[in-house]
């Protein structure tokens, strides 16, 4: 789907009047999720290109705000389908900020210190009673067999996947013992700010929920080389089972990665390509 500059200004001419006069600009970017535009100089459109709840995203946007001292994005107005396009759509806060890369700052250990705080930050919310879902990652890794399969044959011409596939093996036996604590659940580049080598603010909050402790520990292994990797540990204390299955979650969506968007999202899938490198060897 995709959804023009044009389009987007009809609607939010036509629902919100008190932005009629706004400029709107596209924002480029390598999201799958939504298309994005800047609304003025605060604020920001976005129009999902797949079904999504975004009163349940606002909802999740609300309660991770303020919770930490790195900016989200704060829920605006909701959007009514219209002509041109067929979904709810959202309004929210404009964050400033660089998004960062699998290699911006992989060796920036403030910034590891400043990921560390923002995942002990997120844990401490209260999952008022709510566990896993059951959907996606973040439960057993044993319900992601029938998914790492398609995965595997997949990328069969694109990767090696023979070393993949024992890797898999041992990865899915990791128990889980830890209960379920609040996540972003999707810590990837793309979703993190930067200003210089500091953690600023983090996007796409709609995921947010209970879920394995390890799933945020993704990002150690998107974003990190092996020093501040080591860092990120030692701030979250984190014991060799969680920290394994952190490695394991970020090898289930980097695999993901790969075959999906290699001719859709080169750059999503050449992300996916980086993290199984450092997990694949753990002293890069």
């Amino acid at each position: 789907m995709t959804v023009r500059t044009a389009t987007a200004r009809s609607l939010i001419a036509a629902q919100f009047p008190r932005w009629r006069a706004l400029p709107v600009r596209r924002v480029a970017g390598q999201g799958t999720v939504n298309a994005v535009f800047r609304l003025g100089d605060r604020l920001c459109a976005r129009f999902p290109l797949q079904d999504e709840d975004v009163v349940a995203e606002a909802a999740a946007a609300r309660e991770l705000c303020g919770a930490t001292r790195f900016a989200t994005p704060e829920p605006v107005a909701i959007g009514e389908p219209g002509p041109g396009f067929e979904r709810r759509w959202a309004v929210q806060t404009w964050l400033e900020g660089t998004v960062t890369t699998p290699d911006s700052h992989a060796s920036a250990e403030v910034f590891a210190r400043d990921l560390a705080e923002l995942v002990h930050g997120v844990r401490a919310l209260d999952t008022r009673g709510r566990t896993f879902a059951g959907r996606g990652r973040g439960g057993d890794l044993r319900g992601q067999d029938e998914w790492m399969a398609t995965c595997l044959r997949r990328s069969e011409g694109l990767l090696d996947v023979p070393p993949l596939r024992r890797l898999w093996a041992g990865l899915r036996e990791l128990p889980r013992e830890a209960p379920d604590v609040m996540c972003h659940r999707d810590l990837i580049p793309g979703n993190l700010l930067a200003t210089g080598d500091r953690l600023t603010g983090v996007l796409d909050v709609g995921g947010l929920g209970p879920c394995d402790p390890a799933l945020d520990l993704v990002c150690a292994w998107h974003l990190l080389g092996p020093a501040a990797r080591r860092v990120l540990r030692a701030e979250l204390g984190c014991d060799d089972l969680t920290w394994e299955r952190g490695r394991a979650w970020a090898f289930v969506q980097s695999m993901g990665l790969v075959w999906y968007y290699e001719r859709r999202n080169p750059a999503m899938a050449r992300l996916g390509r980086s993290t199984l490198a450092r997990i694949s060897s753990p002293g890069r």
